[in-house]
């Protein structure tokens, strides 16, 4: 399976962007998808997770971005979304989605590492 990130760029604070994850070589409600993130000189940090379809029913997110971010799924589109809302400073970074069938959410946000990574998008929060 292969995954591609795509939807980053420059935003002001308060602004909004919405980050989009093409999933290929599968469908993407047979994995677990998540958001991950790394600002320059810190460590990647997982901020949003989505179940498989035949899951828990998981949706995750990281207390940083409680409240403002926000993950959904179009199964037709075989696509995961990112809305990203609020935006501040502290939030740019490089954006990448991940995909395992293995790994769940709640296993991913406590350190197991997913298989399926995309390339990551930029994203960057400046007046």
């Amino acid at each position: 399976v292969q995954l591609q990130a795509s939807g980053g760029g420059l935003v002001q604070p308060g602004g909004s962007l919405r980050l989009s994850c093409a999933v290929s070589g599968g469908a993407a409600d047979y994995y677990a998808v998540g958001w991950a993130r790394q600002a320059q000189d810190k460590e990647r940090e997982w901020i949003s997770c989505i179940s498989s379809g035949d899951g828990d029913g998981s949706i995750l997110y990281s207390d940083s971005v409680k409240g403002r971010f926000t993950i959904s799924r179009d199964n037709a589109k075989n696509t995961v979304y990112l809305q990203m809302n609020s935006l501040k400073p502290e939030d740019a970074a490089v954006y990448y989605c991940a995909a395992d069938r293995v790994v769940s959410c709640h296993g991913a946000f406590r350190g197991f590492e997913m298989d399926y990574w995309g390339k990551g998008t930029q994203v960057t929060v400046s007046s």
